[in-house]
């Protein structure tokens, strides 16, 4: 698919993402300090289960479980020499859960680290984790590239340039504030004005906050940019309980009423982060008549 056809795909009608992936690994036993990837390749029924359900639930695109699975986060557990092997593995077990119902997007995350000049990162040392890993994703056959919880407009252009000549769509979606703001500075507009100048087939905002608190900037990100915008928050704030666990406040219904409101505002691609599960994903495709 090319951006151009994901941009009309994707303007027909509003489009359901999946959920959260590592809160809900956690609870099927994940624990704390362990590589995701190796855990889920470790134990694939857990993801094939949860992804299926999201299948089942209405979700279009499945994000692979890959979100860390570059050099910079595998090199934590010793895993940096095989960004190749867990990618293709993991995205093969994706596209498995799928069963030919839903696209599966290659899923990218930030550097976590600002660029130069403003921080320490080099750009060109950005561009060589995104580029790796990319390759490894169009190499597995993914449909498109989700490059999300973005903290700077410096880590959306090193992977729109790393992603330039792959020939796969690719969304960016950020991080922000409920004012807007971005981590490493800057606003959702400018973010998202700057990623859609370089080429991004979709924009918008994920994790954070939740969908209560992101109606003004889905429209100011709505009035920026000509394609398609993301809405993919928490289901709302997390208290952290007695045994150190976030647990998320918003349950389905309350999350699918103000998803409805960020769809009304403009967002063309709706899904949840860390907290929501297949049962949202459900209660939001009956909340968008689906």
């Amino acid at each position: 698919m090319t951006r151009q056809e994901w941009i009309e795909w994707a303007s027909r009608g509003a489009v359901l993402l999946d959920g959260a992936t590592g809160s809900n690994l956690r609870e099927s036993g994940m624990p704390v300090g362990v590589s995701p990837e190796l855990w889920v390749l470790e134990h694939p029924e857990a993801l094939l289960a949860l992804q299926r359900g999201y299948v089942e639930a209405g979700s279009q695109i499945l994000c692979a479980a890959t979100f860390s699975a570059n050099r910079l986060g595998l090199a934590n557990f010793g895993l940096a020499e095989k960004v190749g092997e867990l990618n293709a593995a993991l995205v093969a077990l994706s596209k498995e859960a799928a069963g030919g119902k839903a696209l599966v997007a290659g899923d990218l995350s930030t550097v976590g680290r600002p660029l130069e000049p403003a921080g320490d990162l080099p750009y060109s040392v950005a561009y060589d984790i995104y580029r790796e890993q990319m390759e490894a994703l169009a190499a597995a056959g993914v449909d498109l590239l989700a490059v999300e919880t973005l903290m700077g407009v410096d880590e959306a252009v090193a992977a729109l340039d790393a992603a330039a000549d792959l020939g796969l769509p690719v969304w960016c979606s950020f991080s922000v504030e409920a004012d807007g703001g971005v981590p490493f500075g800057g606003n959702a507009r400018e973010a998202a004005a700057a990623a859609a100048e370089m080429g991004a087939a979709a924009v918008g905002v994920n994790c954070s906050v939740g969908p209560d608190q992101l109606e003004a900037v889905v429209r100011t990100m709505r009035t920026a940019v000509q394609v398609p915008i993301v809405a993919k928050p928490n289901a709302g704030l997390p208290v952290i309980n007695s045994r150190g666990e976030a647990v998320y406040s918003m349950g389905p219904a309350d999350f699918a009423r103000h998803m409805g409101v960020l769809a009304a505002a403009g967002a063309g691609l709706v899904g949840g982060c860390c907290g929501t599960a297949p049962a949202y994903i459900r209660a939001l495709a009956a909340a968008l008549g689906r």
